[in-house]
C-alpha cells in the first residue's frame, strides 16, 4: 500500500468534512481499518484449516464449512470498508472538478475572468447534494451489511459446535468452530462501530439540513 497516497486521501477527506465527518472519519481508520488489518485477519487466517469434523468421510468438512461460513467475515468486512469510503472521494473528485474549471476559466478569460467557485470547497449547489448523497449511502451500506451478517450469522454470533447432516457426510456429525469466543469478540467490536458510523452519518446529514 502506497501510504503517501492514502494519507493524501485522508487529508482531502478531513478538509472538506464537517465536524462530525472527521469524527466518522476517526472511528472508520481506527476503529475499523486499523482492527481489520492488524488483528482480525490473523483471528479469521485459520478459520477452514482448524474447522473440525468427527469424520474421516472425503469432502464432508468441506461441505459442512461452506454451509456455516457461506462468506468469510474478513472479506465481508474488506467489502464493506471499500464501499464506505468510496462516496468520501466523489466529493474529493467533485472538488477537483471544481477547480479545474475555474482553472480553466482564468486562463480562458484572461483581463475578464469571472470567478465562479471563490471557495470551491464550500458545501453548496451540487457540492452539497453530492455531499448529502455520500453520507445518506455510506449509512445505507453500513445498514446492508448488518442485515446480511444477521442473516448469515443469527446474533451476529458463532456457536462452538455446529451439526452437518449435508451429503456426503454418512450421517450427523459434529463440527467444532476454531477460537469461537474471540471471533465473536471481533465481530460484535465491528459491529458496533459499524452502528456508531450509521448514527454519525444521519446526524451529519441532519445538520448539513439544517445548516442549509
Amino acid at each position: 500500500m502506497n501510504w503517501g497516497v492514502f494519507e493524501g486521501l485522508l487529508s482531502g477527506v478531513n478538509k472538506y468534512s464537517t465536524a462530525f465527518g472527521r469524527i466518522w472519519l476517526s472511528v472508520v481508520f481506527i476503529f475499523r481499518l486499523l482492527v481489520y488489518l492488524v488483528a482480525a485477519e490473523r483471528v479469521w487466517s485459520d478459520d477452514h484449516k482448524d474447522f473440525d469434523c468427527n469424520t474421516l468421510q472425503p469432502g464432508c468438512t468441506n461441505v459442512c464449512f461452506d454451509h456455516f461460513f457461506p462468506v468469510s467475515h474478513i472479506r465481508l468486512w474488506a467489502l464493506q470498508l471499500i464501499f464506505v469510503t468510496c462516496p468520501s472521494l466523489l466529493v474529493i473528485m467533485h472538488v477537483a472538478y471544481r477547480e479545474a474549471k475555474e482553472q480553466r476559466l482564468r486562463e480562458a478569460g484572461g483581463d475578464n475572468y469571472r470567478c465562479i467557485y471563490p471557495n470551491p470547497g464550500k458545501k453548496r449547489g451540487g457540492l452539497w447534494w453530492t455531499y448529502l448523497f455520500s453520507l445518506i449511502f455510506k449509512a445505507g451500506v453500513d445498514v446492508v451489511f448488518l442485515y446480511i451478517f444477521y442473516h448469515f450469522y443469527r446474533n451476529y454470533t458463532l456457536p462452538r459446535m455446529v451439526k452437518c447432516e449435508l451429503p456426503p457426510c454418512p450421517n450427523v456429525v459434529d463440527c467444532f468452530i476454531s477460537r469461537p469466543t474471540e471471533k465473536n469478540i471481533f465481530t460484535l467490536f465491528m459491529v458496533v462501530t459499524a452502528c456508531i458510523c450509521v448514527v454519525l452519518s444521519l446526524i451529519e446529514a441532519a445538520y448539513l439540513i439544517g445548516k442549509r
